[in-house]
């Protein structure tokens, strides 16, 4: 599975607990860690920790290795690191606080949508 399929295959995942405003960065060519950021917002904490949890689990399932889980126990903001994938789940508030898209804005953006 290339690293779009995979992205792909999460955001679903993400859509599927009812993650909102997911968004694709193509970071590559700025870091040396990883291809993409997928980033997404949840309304609360709880919401948050059920979008890691599914994720993880189907993750799992399919076969791709998580090799980073990072800020589960606070809930604002868990990063997931599939080594070519960084999924970032803030709850809202944080989302905007930190504002990732800004701060990488000279970047590709894409607003996945999920069928």
């Amino acid at each position: 599975m290339d690293s779009y399929q995979k992205v792909k295959l999460i955001a679903g995942f993400i859509h599927d607990k009812g993650g909102d405003d997911v968004v694709l960065m193509h970071v590559g060519e700025a870091v040396i860690f990883t291809e993409f950021f997928l980033i997404c917002s949840a309304n609360s904490h709880r919401q948050v920790k059920t979008i890691v949890d599914y994720t993880i689990s189907n993750t799992k399932k399919n076969d791709i290795k998580i090799w980073h889980r990072e800020g589960y126990e606070n809930s604002d903001w868990v990063l997931l690191d599939y080594g070519d994938v960084v999924v970032h789940v803030f709850v809202k508030e944080q989302r905007a606080f930190y504002e990732l898209e800004r701060l990488w804005n000279d970047l590709p953006l894409e607003h996945l949508e999920v069928s």
